[in-house]
């Protein structure tokens, strides 16, 4: 090893642009690895404030269908179907999604996400008012024209830091403020509180001649082990409510949080892996320079090993000798990268604006250092190999 470190220290700029390679894959590798789970990491936390015990039914239109023009939706009927005759839910409540409204209060107007929903949303969606009061039942049974806002809505409005009983106009009607939501941040790049929450069927009322709204249905099960079961049980009743054959295709999609979780999941570490792939072959590239450099170093020092085998040493020594020299070559090389790929990450990271801090974890420094040790291993077998084989009086007479 001492004999490895001096070969590396006597030529030291020679060894760094033989490194240059494994710097370079190794630096891309992490950087790219901690700006995508630091991205993954911030969507695994924003999605544990979905609970766990949430489940989402939305209208799915096949492909064919929507070519066609038609559209499917979830009614009332579907509404009641699942609250009356699935046994388990601890809450349930309809929400529709209206476009972005034109929100005014006195000369300022914003846009911003409108939700027509019931009281069960406080819960549902874990909304909770730090001014005023969310909705409540009798709001949505008398259609009453109120609104709970977010805290981000209030500040675009200019609203004042208790908007209880202001006044504001949606779409030209106005609404009184009962409400405003605890700060929620954003989630896959989604702004939470930015949103005007107003009950159902005021909402539905203010669309006019709307026949289908657009519903989606959210619910929580009291019992997180009879989550695959109710899932099972709405899919069943939904399907025999809309008499759908069973050789055709839902016309609806029912998700869970842990669903959700588990896809992006997926998708993040199938990038992740593709990345790498693509990346990591600079790291053969760098294996492929260490070992040429190795080669040069072996022809350079053939009477030194002369010299070495004349006074004892065994062909496992010279072996040995030259493979520590390009592991450590790969290590150094390694550990530089990491550095340098961990600053890559952070810095970008920060030059994006709202994006989440980098995050390195401990299985992609393992990887990254383990690859590097491979690789100097790999592309060191053979130039050690060619020196240990050199013949003794051949190598002393080598000029």
């Amino acid at each position: 090893m001492r004999a490895a470190l001096d070969s590396i220290r006597a030529h030291a700029f020679r060894s760094f642009l033989t490194t240059l390679g494994i710097i370079i894959g190794v630096a891309s590798v992490i950087g790219m690895v901690s700006i995508i789970q630091g991205l993954s990491f911030a969507i695994g936390e924003q999605l544990q404030g979905l609970g766990s015990n949430g489940i989402t039914v939305q209208p799915y239109t096949p492909p064919m269908d929507f070519a066609q023009g038609r559209r499917s939706r979830l009614t009332q009927e579907d509404l009641d179907l699942i609250r009356y005759r699935v046994q388990g839910i601890d809450s349930i409540t309809p929400i529709m999604y209206s476009q972005s409204g034109q929100i005014r209060y006195g000369s300022q107007t914003v846009s911003a996400q409108v939700i027509g929903t019931t009281w069960s949303y406080q819960d549902i969606g874990q909304y909770f008012a730090q001014r005023g009061r969310f909705l409540s039942d009798s709001d949505n049974r008398t259609r009453r024209r109120v609104a709970v806002i977010g805290e981000q809505t209030r500040e675009d409005l200019g609203l004042p830091e208790d908007p209880v009983g202001e006044f504001i106009q949606l779409n030209r009607e106005w609404l009184r403020v009962i409400g405003l939501t605890e700060p929620k941040g954003e989630i896959l790049g989604q702004q939470l509180d930015n949103r005007v929450m107003v009950p159902y069927n005021t909402l539905t009322s203010m669309q006019g001649n709307l026949v289908f709204p657009n519903m989606q249905i959210q619910l929580t099960v009291a019992d997180l082990d009879r989550m695959d079961a109710i899932t099972a049980i709405i899919g069943r009743l939904l399907r025999s409510s809309r008499g759908l054959e069973p050789d055709e295709p839902d016309d609806f999609r029912i998700q869970t949080a842990e669903q959700l979780r588990s896809t992006l999941d997926s998708i993040i570490n199938n990038v992740t892996v593709v990345m790498a792939g693509i990346v990591g072959i600079s790291l053969l590239v760098g294996g492929i320079g260490i070992m040429n450099i190795m080669l040069v170093s072996v022809t350079e020092r053939t009477r030194e090993i002369g010299i070495c085998k004349a006074i004892g040493a065994k062909r496992h020594h010279i072996l040995l000798q030259f493979l520590l020299e390009a592991l450590v070559l790969c290590l150094l090389g390694g550990a530089i990268g990491l550095l340098i790929g961990y600053g890559i990450g952070a810095l970008a990271a920060s030059f994006i604006p709202g994006f989440p801090p980098a995050h390195t974890p401990l299985w992609a420094i393992v990887l990254a250092l383990g690859f590097s040790a491979v690789v100097g291993v790999v592309f060191g077998i053979l130039p050690a190999a060619k020196a240990a084989n050199l013949d003794p009086i051949s190598s002393l007479r080598y000029e």
